[in-house]
């Protein structure tokens, strides 16, 4: 019985009820196959270009254009890689949508995480390693990662890929002179994320860990290192979220605190102060937004630099306006006395 049952069922033709599996002609059936084409060869994904630049014939393109796109498809091959990188960086100013153009361009993302993450295991090699020409180009893909940045059309895309956690390893690294390279181009990218003063990049940075790294980098690092991350801060702290994450608790404000105070009263081999101009008024306007909050504004006057109620950074006060104007208001905020006689005497002037 059960094998007359399985040739009866092999021979049945089943069709299902009409209006579920509706017949159709052959030729109309072909017509609607599902479409599907294979991925498309490396050599081809790199025309994949952004909303920006325009779908005419690639030979109309400006030469300009077509240089980039050149650079572009070259980076998809191992041997032309390189040189592809360093041009593109080398050329960036000249390349109006190389940000986009690189953001939209499929694998280039991968290709550029690939060149940063083989430099991790030399992080921690002999400095005497030949590694110069490695650092020259994982920097040269970081200034690119920079450029995607600084354009509106890749900017958000790139901050929700997290592609930012990636610069961990090189902003963490011990002070050394190739690490410090690494990590002033890594505070470049996200000095371009700052810059931008878009909000949800700003609750972003907040909710990563680029805050405490900043601080950490600000007591250690070279200068120009100190003045991108205090920057940094800096912007942070102008919004409202920052400034409430920065004074959250009292341990989290007496780190900013000390940090601040810390590089105002660094002094050289000689006794001199080192804290350069450009330092100091990204310092001056921390302490001044950090002046706006209620509990930092009673905390404030007892933990203030010295140096900020002297004449040591006279010279500097003296050649920058702004920033005369905002340590006078800065002792206005923390209840200096002659600081506010100054400032109504300049009000009645």
């Amino acid at each position: 019985m059960n094998q007359d049952y399985g040739a009866a069922m092999a021979q049945k033709q089943w069709y299902g009820r009409p209006t579920d599996y509706p017949q159709q002609p052959p030729q109309q059936q072909q017509q609607q196959q599902p479409s599907y084409a294979p991925p498309m060869p490396p050599q081809q994904q790199q025309m994949q270009l952004p909303p920006q630049v325009s779908r005419q014939d690639p030979s109309q393109y400006p030469d300009v254009v077509r240089e980039m796109l050149m650079q572009i498809q070259n980076l998809y091959r191992p041997d032309t890689r390189e040189k592809a990188i360093l041009t593109l960086s080398k050329k960036r100013e000249k390349f109006n949508l190389l940000g986009p153009t690189l953001w939209y361009s499929v694998g280039v993302m991968a290709i550029f995480l690939q060149e940063i993450v083989s430099m991790y295991p030399l992080l921690n090699t002999p400095s005497s390693a030949p590694v110069k020409p490695i650092i020259n180009r994982v920097s040269s893909v970081l200034t690119l990662l920079q450029v995607i940045v600084q354009h509106d059309a890749s900017r958000r895309p790139f901050m929700e890929s997290n592609i930012c956690l990636f610069l961990y390893p090189f902003l963490r690294a011990t002070p050394a002179e190739r690490s410090e390279v690494l990590r002033l181009t890594s505070l470049g990218v996200i000095g371009a994320l700052v810059k931008a003063d878009d909000p949800a990049i700003i609750s972003y940075l907040l909710n990563t860990e680029i805050f405490p790294i900043c601080l950490k980098i600000m007591e250690q690092a070279i200068e120009i290192s100190k003045i991108i991350s205090t920057f940094i801060i800096q912007k942070l702290l102008m919004s409202e979220q920052g400034l409430s994450y920065a004074c959250q608790n009292p341990n989290r404000f007496t780190a900013v605190a000390d940090v601040l105070h810390k590089m105002v009263a660094e002094k050289g081999p000689h006794g001199e102060h080192v804290c350069g101009s450009r330092l100091l008024k990204h310092i001056i306007r921390c302490y001044l937004r950090l002046s706006e909050n209620e509990r930092a504004r009673e905390a404030l006057p007892k933990i203030l630099p010295e140096e900020l109620r002297n004449t040591v950074f006279q010279e500097y006060l003296d050649e920058d306006p702004n920033m005369r104007k905002w340590l006078l208001q800065l002792l206005v905020n923390t209840g200096d006395e002659g600081a506010r006689r100054l400032a109504d005497a300049a009000k009645t002037a």
